[in-house]
């Protein structure tokens, strides 16, 4: 079994219940169990800033799945949700997985890279990551709680 780290993320439609319905699809996914959900936080943009507010959260799973395994099946949640990639980068989108961490994994290839190569960067990741597991060990970077101290988050908020 492994256990994974995955980011989630909104801003069209009904962006909590996107969240909410992918955290709930990940625990279908075969032999897999959430082990844990974060909050969920309101995040400005990132990249193309002339969009809606993001909804985002993370999750900890406990799953059977090698990396590329679960990768597609992160693929196949979002194409479910409505996501159609391959329009504007970093623009709107109804549902956002990224697989940020697989624990003892690191790799690099042609589809996949982890630990995720951006999420030291960014508050809307690290914040509900933060929530899971502060003392988690970004091989090469430092601890969760390290990076979070270490970017800005005043524009995030905790959602009720």
């Amino acid at each position: 079994m492994n256990q994974a780290f995955i980011g989630l993320g909104s801003n069209l439609g009904d962006s909590r219940q996107h969240i909410l319905d992918a955290i709930d699809a990940l625990a279908r996914l075969p032999g897999t169990r959430v082990l844990a959900r974060s909050r969920l936080y309101s995040t400005p943009p990132w990249g193309v800033l002339e969009q809606p507010s993001f909804v985002n959260a993370a999750v900890s799973i406990e799953t059977p799945l090698a990396p590329h395994e679960l990768l597609d099946a992160l693929l196949t949640i979002e194409r479910a949700a409505g996501r159609v990639r391959g329009g504007e980068r970093w623009g709107p989108r109804t549902l956002d997985l990224d697989l940020l961490h697989v624990a003892g994994v690191t790799l690099s290839d042609e589809r996949l890279t982890l630990p995720h190569p951006r999420m030291a960067e960014r508050a809307f990741v690290l914040l509900p990551l933060n929530d899971l597991a502060p003392d988690l060990q970004v091989p090469g970077v430092g601890t969760v709680g390290e990076l979070l101290a270490a970017v800005d988050s005043s524009e995030c908020t905790l959602l009720p």
